[in-house]
């Protein structure tokens, strides 16, 4: 009998509907292919949920994900919303959406695609090769540190991590490491910040348990630096939200476009994949949002929270060999287009490539 699985769809604002529907038509034909079926369950979250229920994250949708085995989420926000109070925009309805999901860690690879190794600003030779896996604490640190204020006139926030948190993150760092090179690079400000002297002291306590990874530490502003310098240093890197947040797009920048990288959320509820882009409100329905991003995404969600590895191949493969014959949509087209492809034609050439 074959195996089903219930997949929680979030498409948001902006490009998300568009990228998510091509996200769609290739999940559907890996799971034909390789004989699984998938049940897709659609809930509202950011401004059209704000449009629809008078807010960002409706209950029914934060029931659904948990009820589901994953979720493919699209990109939230727009300028339609940003004057709303805090509390009511999408951005916050998306900050405590994690944080009931419980997904501590934010895992985003930033890998070179030799095809595209022009569209990065750095010299080829300095990131031919280049594949990082950045996995950012998600849940804690200065995002949701209390107490916070702003009253016009004096405005705070506060870091805060306990070691129990720190311990959480560092486990999926190590493991992660350990299925790839066994090099784990913890990123911190231990030099200045209390909370980052704990954060290295439990990542040197951690290591004891991992021994064929080599654990190195580095301050978060020459990490930055070396980001720039030097990336193929990097194996994977494990920081905190706020550190974790800036690197992370900094590496998405090294390998050359924001518009191919996904990532995944992962805790011990669920899982949520989406792609690293916002959701870009000045190019929606125009059809020349770069989908390949989302479909990554929704490769990850198969390898890592649904085990289906040849599905997830499949479609990595036939990213690699679409770029290779030179399609690109049009935030590549400078870069060896052989042909400029619509959001839905870069669905169809990767579709025809399964």
């Amino acid at each position: 009998m074959a195996k089903s699985y219930k997949l929680s769809i979030i498409k948001g604002d902006g490009i998300g509907p568009e990228i998510i529907d091509e996200a769609i038509k290739i999940l559907d034909a890996v799971a034909k292919k390789c004989d699984f079926t998938l049940e897709y369950n659609e809930y509202l979250m950011g401004g059209i949920a704000i449009d629809t229920t008078g807010h960002p994250l409706p209950e029914a949708t934060v029931e659904g994900v948990l009820n589901s085995d994953a979720c493919l989420f699209g990109a939230i926000g727009g300028v339609k919303w940003d004057t709303l109070p805090r509390n009511l925009r999408p951005e916050t309805g998306l900050l405590s959406f994690r944080e009931k999901m419980g997904v501590y860690a934010n895992l985003r690879p930033a890998v070179i695609y030799d095809e595209l190794i022009n569209a990065s600003t750095l010299k080829a030779e300095v990131i031919k090769g280049v594949d990082i896996m950045v996995v950012r604490e998600l849940i804690g640190g200065i995002y949701f540190g209390q107490p916070r204020a702003n009253d016009g006139e004096t405005a705070y926030n506060t870091m805060i991590y306990t070691k129990k948190e720190i311990l959480r993150i560092g486990k999926k760092a190590f493991e992660i490491a350990m299925t790839r090179d066994n090099r784990l690079c913890s990123v911190d400000k231990a030099n200045v910040l209390e909370v980052s002297q704990l954060w290295r002291d439990t990542m040197n306590e951690l290591s004891k348990d991992y021994p064929s990874v080599e654990l190195t530490h580095m301050y978060v502003d020459n990490a930055a630096m070396q980001l720039v310098r030097n990336p193929r240093q990097f194996d994977v890197i494990v920081t905190g939200n706020i550190f974790g947040d800036i690197l992370s797009d900094t590496a998405s920048m090294v390998v050359g476009s924001i518009g191919l990288l996904p990532s995944a959320s992962t805790g011990d509820k669920t899982a949520i994949y989406e792609p690293i882009h916002g959701s870009a409100p000045d190019i929606a329905g125009l059809g020349i949002a770069n989908p390949i991003a989302t479909i990554e995404s929704a490769a990850m969600l198969l390898r890592y929270s649904l085990n289906e590895n040849e599905a997830a191949s499949l479609i990595e493969k036939a990213i690699k060999k679409v770029l290779k014959e030179g399609y690109r949509t049009k935030d590549l087209a400078d870069f060896d287009a052989k042909e400029v492809l619509t959001t839905s034609q870069m669905g169809d050439v990767i579709l025809n490539n399964i």
